[in-house]
């Protein structure tokens, strides 16, 4: 095996490689560091360097990933090589290291963006963590199903925002004024119901306004059901497939040594 296939091995996913597991626990450390300092508002020399450490770290994971590209593509090498900066996760990657140039050099304009940017670290967890890669697997094998259920709560919200904005004409008499003023305040609770999160500052207070809440309360949970159901089955079909692979894999493995 060359170095490159080596190195390749080493950031990929899904390998059972003992220095995989080591380099994906390492930058999973990493991401931790680079997002700690977000969660203060104040700065100081520590935080400073924790930017400056895990900044380095993503920019050698990045061109680690970017020398190793063609391995991982289907298509050709050059080809492969000019297409990955453009990839979703690769640049996310360029957005997480960017803030760095700002703690290398404050005279560097371009890259001086808000502390925002670095939330996108974040996203990098998905890359070193298997469940998580797992889920958007599944999303991308559902999507329709998943867009389908999306598209009927929507529609659900809609509707009972529209009954309940023309149904809930009473005035709370606590502020005096009509429960909805407009439509969007009706959908906003038509959303909240549906959720069953209920923050409580929009509420019927007629006996009709009641029923409908009712209603849309035990109809929602139905839907809100429905997505947990496909993604919990979508998620078992993909671990007993990736398992299957990875059992196939060492078969042919041991095949090969024992040739």
């Amino acid at each position: 095996m060359s170095l490159r296939e080596k190195i390749n091995d080493m950031v990929g996913t899904n390998s059972d490689k003992l220095y995989s597991r080591i380099y994906d626990w390492l930058m999973l450390l990493m991401i931790g560091i680079g997002i700690y300092p977000l969660m203060f508002r104040n700065t100081n020399t520590v935080f400073y360097l924790m930017d400056l450490v895990s900044g380095i770290c993503f920019l050698i994971d990045y061109v680690l990933r970017w020398i190793t590209a063609d391995l991982r593509s289907k298509r050709k090498p050059l080809a492969a090589f000019l297409i990955y900066p453009f990839t979703p996760m690769a640049i996310v990657d360029l957005l997480s290291i960017l803030p760095t140039f700002t703690v290398l050099d404050s005279t560097f304009k371009v890259a001086r963006v808000s502390r925002l940017l670095k939330i996108m670290r974040v996203l990098k967890v998905i890359r070193y963590f298997e469940p998580l890669e797992i889920i958007l697997a599944v999303i991308r094998r559902q999507s329709k199903i998943l867009c389908t259920v999306l598209s009927l709560a929507v529609f659900y919200v809609f509707v009972t925002a529209l009954i309940m904005f023309n149904a809930e004409l009473e005035v709370n008499p606590e502020t005096g004024e009509l429960v909805f003023e407009n439509f969007f305040e009706a959908f906003y609770w038509s959303a909240c119901t549906l959720t069953t999160v209920g923050y409580g500052d929009f509420y019927p207070i007629s006996e009709t306004g009641r029923v409908i809440s009712i209603i849309s309360a035990i109809v929602g949970i139905a839907i809100i059901a429905l997505p947990s159901g496909i993604m919990t089955a979508g998620y078992m079909d993909e671990l007993n497939q990736r398992r299957r692979q990875k059992d196939a894999e060492r078969q042919a493995q041991d095949a090969a040594s024992d040739v």
